[in-house]
């Protein structure tokens, strides 16, 4: 019987008493906060991971303690340079891994931007969208065959896409204007639904994907955020449960945060989370309620029709790029 874990659990605790050894990761992100935890986590549990990073020589300074905490699990971790703002970089990225051709028991696509100001990508995409979505799109679909039969995608997605379901009709902002926290919650929608389409297309071979809310830590993502604009962020959500009668949010330790990622490619049943939202080491229940603070996942972020719609589009933005 599986062991139930919830909101407090660790990343560690998840992993406990596993041997990962044999096992191999990729992880996007895997240089500072949540994704520096989750590669921790498992290399200390003796699995090999590979971190794509966007500044390798930055990246080896920031998991030298990882090294460390491999080399006495018996894992082994690491880099590849993979800048998702930039096609020309995923695509060589995704050439390199095929070229080396080892499988990987799970993807975890993690690495991510919030709510920055107004930009283009270098292929002319809205940075959030390019970068949190697009990004991730062309790369995992480009190496899915490098997915070993009966692995798991793990997409990280978050409450914020409560704020926003995506527009295919101006997913770039072209003709409206930009809202910071409205892009990323679009973004973070469609990575939600990048999982439902990419587990469709790939449960015949047991493969099956889902997306993670990890839950709120003091990472480095809202750095775009002053001092005060993040305070302010912190009381309307406050505000905004106490209205709806929830308890109020609690920030989680960042080994906290990363312990739904691991579960969700380790530990939990693949079939019972397929094409799934997942937040606490759970899997999450639908509530519309329009509070965007609220807990659980907004049905439009699971909607089968829409994620297949998204993909055909996201196709079309990757190959005209």
């Amino acid at each position: 019987m599986t062991r139930k874990f919830g909101a407090k659990s660790s990343a560690d605790e998840v992993l406990a008493g596993l041997d990962l050894k044999g096992k191999r990761f990729l992880i996007t992100g895997a240089s500072s906060g949540i994704g520096l935890e989750t590669a921790r986590s498992l290399v200390s549990h003796g699995a090999s991971v590979v971190g794509a990073v966007r500044n390798v020589y930055k990246a080896e300074r920031a998991t030298a303690a990882i090294r460390d905490a491999a080399s006495s699990g018996g894992g082994s971790l690491e880099l590849i340079e993979l800048d998702l703002a930039s096609l020309q970089s995923v695509r060589a990225c995704a050439d390199k891994l095929l070229a080396n051709g080892q499988r990987f028991d799970a993807i975890i696509a993690n690495a991510g931007v919030m709510a920055t100001p107004f930009g283009r990508t270098v292929d002319g995409f809205e940075v959030q969208f390019g970068t949190n979505y697009l990004g991730h799109f062309a790369l995992i679909t480009r190496i899915a065959p490098l997915l070993a039969d009966n692995g798991r995608l793990v997409m990280l997605s978050s409450q914020a896409h409560r704020v926003a379901d995506i527009d295919l009709d101006d997913p770039n902002f072209e003709r409206q204007p930009y809202e910071p926290f409205v892009a990323y919650g679009r973004s973070k929608t469609a990575t939600s639904l990048f999982a439902v389409e990419f587990d469709q297309r790939h449960r015949n071979r047991g493969i099956r994907a889902a997306s993670v809310m990890p839950g709120n830590s003091l990472t480095d993502l809202p750095r775009h955020f002053s001092q005060e604009a993040l305070q302010g962020l912190f009381e309307t959500v406050g505000k905004a449960r106490a209205a709806a009668g929830l308890p109020p949010a609690e920030l989680k330790e960042i080994s906290q945060a990363a312990a739904t990622s691991v579960w969700a490619a380790v530990v939990a049943d693949k079939d019972e989370i397929g094409g799934r939202y997942l937040e606490d080491c759970a899997v999450a229940p639908i509530d519309d309620t329009p509070n965007p603070f609220a807990d659980g996942v907004r049905s439009y972020a699971l909607d089968a029709h829409k994620a297949k719609r998204l993909w055909a589009k996201s196709g079309e933005m990757v190959s005209a790029a």
